[in-house]
Protein backbone atom coordinates (compact mmCIF):
# COMPACT_ATOMS: atom_id res chain seq x y z
CA UNK A 1 0.00 0.00 0.00
CA UNK A 2 1.64 2.98 -0.81
CA UNK A 3 1.64 6.11 1.63
CA UNK A 4 -0.17 9.69 1.03
CA UNK A 5 2.02 12.08 0.39
CA UNK A 6 -0.29 14.64 1.49
CA UNK A 7 0.60 14.72 5.33
CA UNK A 8 -0.06 17.41 7.44
CA UNK A 9 2.74 18.13 9.81
CA UNK A 10 2.29 19.97 13.01
CA UNK A 11 4.04 22.85 12.47
CA UNK A 12 2.16 23.46 9.91
CA UNK A 13 -0.94 22.85 11.58
CA UNK A 14 -0.06 25.50 14.22
CA UNK A 15 0.77 27.56 11.55
CA UNK A 16 -2.50 27.59 10.10
CA UNK A 17 -4.47 27.43 13.52
CA UNK A 18 -2.29 30.70 13.90
CA UNK A 19 -3.56 32.33 10.62
CA UNK A 20 -6.93 31.53 10.93
CA UNK A 21 -7.28 33.42 14.44
CA UNK A 22 -5.95 36.38 13.30
CA UNK A 23 -8.28 36.47 10.51
CA UNK A 24 -11.00 35.88 12.87
CA UNK A 25 -9.89 38.82 15.43
CA UNK A 26 -9.78 41.50 12.24
CA UNK A 27 -12.66 43.15 10.30
CA UNK A 28 -14.98 43.46 13.92
CA UNK A 29 -15.27 46.97 13.84
CA UNK A 30 -12.60 47.83 16.54
CA UNK A 31 -9.33 47.56 13.96
CA UNK A 32 -7.20 50.58 15.60
CA UNK A 33 -5.71 52.94 13.10
CA UNK A 34 -1.73 53.14 13.01
CA UNK A 35 -0.65 55.61 16.03
CA UNK A 36 3.18 55.58 15.13
CA UNK A 37 6.02 55.34 18.14
CA UNK A 38 5.16 55.37 21.68
CA UNK A 39 6.75 59.26 21.86
CA UNK A 40 4.21 60.57 19.55
CA UNK A 41 0.94 59.06 21.26
CA UNK A 42 2.50 60.14 24.54
CA UNK A 43 2.94 63.63 22.82
CA UNK A 44 -1.07 64.18 21.82
CA UNK A 45 -2.52 67.12 23.19
CA UNK A 46 -6.25 66.64 23.60
CA UNK A 47 -6.95 70.16 25.05
CA UNK A 48 -5.42 72.50 22.26
CA UNK A 49 -7.50 75.95 21.58
CA UNK A 50 -8.96 74.22 18.19
CA UNK A 51 -10.45 71.21 20.00
CA UNK A 52 -11.87 73.28 23.20
CA UNK A 53 -13.96 75.27 20.66
CA UNK A 54 -14.90 72.13 18.91
CA UNK A 55 -16.04 71.02 22.15
CA UNK A 56 -17.45 73.92 22.99
CA UNK A 57 -19.26 74.39 19.47
CA UNK A 58 -20.77 70.64 20.33
CA UNK A 59 -22.30 71.76 23.22
CA UNK A 60 -19.94 68.84 25.22
CA UNK A 61 -19.50 70.56 29.29
CA UNK A 62 -16.09 70.45 30.21
CA UNK A 63 -14.84 67.95 33.42
CA UNK A 64 -16.05 67.14 35.64
CA UNK A 65 -19.67 67.84 34.82
CA UNK A 66 -21.89 66.39 37.31
CA UNK A 67 -20.12 63.21 38.83
CA UNK A 68 -19.78 63.27 42.45
CA UNK A 69 -16.49 62.75 43.73
CA UNK A 70 -14.87 61.76 46.83
CA UNK A 71 -11.66 61.83 48.86
CA UNK A 72 -9.57 59.29 47.09
CA UNK A 73 -9.14 55.48 46.25
CA UNK A 74 -11.43 52.74 47.98
CA UNK A 75 -11.00 48.99 47.80
CA UNK A 76 -12.77 47.66 44.32
CA UNK A 77 -13.08 51.36 42.72
CA UNK A 78 -11.44 52.94 39.78
CA UNK A 79 -7.47 52.98 39.92
CA UNK A 80 -5.62 55.59 40.50
CA UNK A 81 -5.05 57.66 37.44
CA UNK A 82 -5.50 60.91 36.05
CA UNK A 83 -6.58 61.77 32.81
CA UNK A 84 -7.19 65.05 30.86
CA UNK A 85 -10.73 65.63 29.54
CA UNK A 86 -11.52 65.29 25.71
CA UNK A 87 -11.30 68.85 24.09
CA UNK A 88 -9.90 70.47 27.44
CA UNK A 89 -10.77 71.40 31.45
CA UNK A 90 -10.23 69.91 33.98
CA UNK A 91 -8.12 66.89 34.53
CA UNK A 92 -10.21 63.95 36.33
CA UNK A 93 -8.79 61.56 38.76
CA UNK A 94 -10.80 58.46 38.33
CA UNK A 95 -10.22 57.03 41.97
CA UNK A 96 -11.56 59.44 43.61
CA UNK A 97 -14.51 59.29 41.18
CA UNK A 98 -18.41 58.38 42.78
CA UNK A 99 -21.45 57.08 41.34
CA UNK A 100 -23.80 56.05 40.78
CA UNK A 101 -22.16 56.12 37.74
CA UNK A 102 -21.92 54.78 34.29
CA UNK A 103 -18.73 55.16 32.49
CA UNK A 104 -18.45 53.84 29.08
CA UNK A 105 -14.73 52.91 27.01
CA UNK A 106 -15.69 54.22 23.31
CA UNK A 107 -13.22 55.42 20.26
CA UNK A 108 -13.63 56.99 17.08
CA UNK A 109 -12.10 53.64 15.39
CA UNK A 110 -14.25 51.96 17.41
CA UNK A 111 -17.42 51.02 15.11
CA UNK A 112 -19.65 49.21 17.46
CA UNK A 113 -19.27 52.35 19.67
CA UNK A 114 -20.74 54.64 17.16
CA UNK A 115 -23.78 52.94 17.52
CA UNK A 116 -24.55 52.81 20.94
CA UNK A 117 -23.09 56.48 21.93
CA UNK A 118 -26.75 58.06 21.63
CA UNK A 119 -28.10 55.48 24.55
CA UNK A 120 -25.51 56.61 26.48
CA UNK A 121 -26.33 60.32 26.32
CA UNK A 122 -30.05 59.59 26.62
CA UNK A 123 -29.64 57.72 29.79
CA UNK A 124 -27.21 60.72 31.67
CA UNK A 125 -30.12 63.06 29.85
CA UNK A 126 -32.21 61.12 31.69
CA UNK A 127 -30.30 61.51 35.18
CA UNK A 128 -27.97 58.48 35.06
CA UNK A 129 -24.58 60.29 35.32
CA UNK A 130 -22.31 59.18 32.44
CA UNK A 131 -18.79 59.59 31.66
CA UNK A 132 -17.04 58.51 28.55
CA UNK A 133 -13.27 57.69 28.25
CA UNK A 134 -11.74 57.96 24.79
CA UNK A 135 -9.67 54.67 24.72
CA UNK A 136 -6.10 54.73 23.03
CA UNK A 137 -7.38 56.66 20.29
CA UNK A 138 -4.83 59.28 18.71
CA UNK A 139 -7.20 61.26 16.77
CA UNK A 140 -8.88 63.55 19.18
CA UNK A 141 -10.43 65.80 16.88
CA UNK A 142 -12.17 62.69 14.62
CA UNK A 143 -13.64 61.67 18.20
CA UNK A 144 -15.05 65.00 19.25
CA UNK A 145 -16.62 65.26 15.68
CA UNK A 146 -18.56 61.61 16.35
CA UNK A 147 -19.46 62.46 19.83
CA UNK A 148 -21.12 65.84 17.87
CA UNK A 149 -22.77 63.66 15.32
CA UNK A 150 -24.28 61.54 18.22
CA UNK A 151 -25.16 64.08 19.95
CA UNK A 152 -23.54 63.32 23.22
CA UNK A 153 -24.18 65.93 25.44
CA UNK A 154 -21.41 64.32 28.54
CA UNK A 155 -17.99 64.58 28.83
CA UNK A 156 -15.63 62.17 27.88
CA UNK A 157 -11.46 62.11 29.51
CA UNK A 158 -8.80 60.99 26.70
CA UNK A 159 -6.58 57.77 27.53
CA UNK A 160 -4.73 58.03 24.60
CA UNK A 161 -1.78 55.69 25.79
CA UNK A 162 -4.50 53.22 26.86
CA UNK A 163 -3.17 53.46 30.80
CA UNK A 164 -6.87 52.07 31.91
CA UNK A 165 -6.38 48.93 29.54
CA UNK A 166 -4.28 46.79 32.42
CA UNK A 167 -5.99 48.01 35.59
CA UNK A 168 -9.68 47.83 34.62
CA UNK A 169 -8.49 44.79 32.44
CA UNK A 170 -10.02 45.73 29.16
CA UNK A 171 -10.42 43.03 26.61
CA UNK A 172 -12.40 44.35 24.06
CA UNK A 173 -14.46 47.44 22.98
CA UNK A 174 -16.66 49.06 23.57
CA UNK A 175 -16.51 48.33 27.44
CA UNK A 176 -19.00 49.81 30.06
CA UNK A 177 -18.47 49.78 33.77
CA UNK A 178 -20.83 50.68 36.81
CA UNK A 179 -19.51 52.27 39.74
CA UNK A 180 -21.80 52.71 42.66
CA UNK A 181 -22.15 55.61 45.46
CA UNK A 182 -19.23 54.27 47.89
CA UNK A 183 -16.96 54.29 44.63
CA UNK A 184 -16.74 50.68 44.11
CA UNK A 185 -17.03 48.97 40.46
CA UNK A 186 -20.25 46.22 40.65
CA UNK A 187 -19.66 45.70 37.06
CA UNK A 188 -17.58 45.72 34.02
CA UNK A 189 -19.27 44.27 30.68
CA UNK A 190 -17.59 43.98 27.43
CA UNK A 191 -20.50 44.35 25.06
CA UNK A 192 -22.25 46.32 22.87
CA UNK A 193 -25.63 47.79 24.08
CA UNK A 194 -28.17 47.60 21.45
CA UNK A 195 -31.35 49.56 22.57
CA UNK A 196 -31.61 51.92 25.03
CA UNK A 197 -33.69 49.47 27.32
CA UNK A 198 -30.93 47.05 27.79
CA UNK A 199 -28.45 49.83 29.04
CA UNK A 200 -31.31 50.72 31.11
CA UNK A 201 -31.90 47.19 32.31
CA UNK A 202 -27.82 47.17 33.55
CA UNK A 203 -28.04 49.96 35.04
CA UNK A 204 -31.04 49.07 37.58
CA UNK A 205 -29.33 45.56 37.61
CA UNK A 206 -25.52 46.95 38.35
CA UNK A 207 -26.56 50.34 40.22
CA UNK A 208 -30.26 49.69 41.21
CA UNK A 209 -31.22 53.16 39.63
CA UNK A 210 -33.67 53.59 36.74
CA UNK A 211 -34.23 56.89 34.69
Amino acid sequence: MSRCPCQITPWLVVVLVVGLLATACSGDGTDRPDSGDADGVAGIDVGTAELRTQRADAGIPACPDDVRTGSGPVDGGLPELTLPCLGGGQHVELSALRGPLVVNLWASWCVPCRAELPYFDRLDEAGVPVLGVDFEDTQPDQALALTADAGVSYPSVADVEGAVRAPLRVVGMPTTLFVDRAGRVTATLAQEFTSYEQLVAAAGEHLGVRP
